[in-house]
């Protein structure tokens, strides 16, 4: 059995972008089974994971879709109706359901491996996973350090 048995986290910075930081939610076996939007900064995407967190087991928060083109995917959603996360592209309902329920099941993980390799020291330690290397799932996940709340915001500063 994997560290990554609860599935994880991968917090991602691309360069050259407006709002380079965004996140994906993985199952043990490195899927990706959510997506979120771009965040200008890696505090707005933590957040985002705390969200994904706390409305991911209830089925209510669940947009089940359909496209154009006859593919299922689903989205998740705050109890605002804000989208926190979409997910990929399914070729029937079952599957899309079934994507629900990893979801469901691996969305409430703590782990995190921040991949932004921009750790100032106040969010966490820098991991990196070697996609396509087999030794990963030996790898430990790192757990980042959440950030104070700001008294002033109300959200993480």
């Amino acid at each position: 059995m994997s560290d990554y048995s609860k599935g994880y986290y991968a917090l991602i910075k691309h360069s050259d972008i407006k709002q380079p930081y965004h996140w994906v939610l993985k199952a043990p076996n490195h899927e990706v089974i959510l997506k979120s939007e771009n965040y200008a900064s890696k505090h707005g995407a933590l957040n985002g994971i705390e969200s994904t967190q706390e409305h991911c087991p209830f089925d209510e928060n669940y947009q089940r879709l359909e496209a154009s083109d006859g593919s299922h995917y689903f989205n998740l959603r705050a109890k605002n109706h804000q989208v926190i996360g979409t997910s990929e592209m399914y070729t029937t309902k079952s599957m899309r359901d079934h994507g629900i329920e990893a979801v469901k099941e691996y969305g409430v993980t703590s782990y995190i491996k921040d991949e932004t390799g921009s750790d100032g020291g106040d969010v966490g330690l820098t991991a990196t996973l070697a996609l396509g290397n087999e030794s990963h799932a030996e790898e430990k996940p790192v757990m980042t350090k959440k950030p104070e709340k700001s008294s002033l915001a109300g959200r993480y500063a």
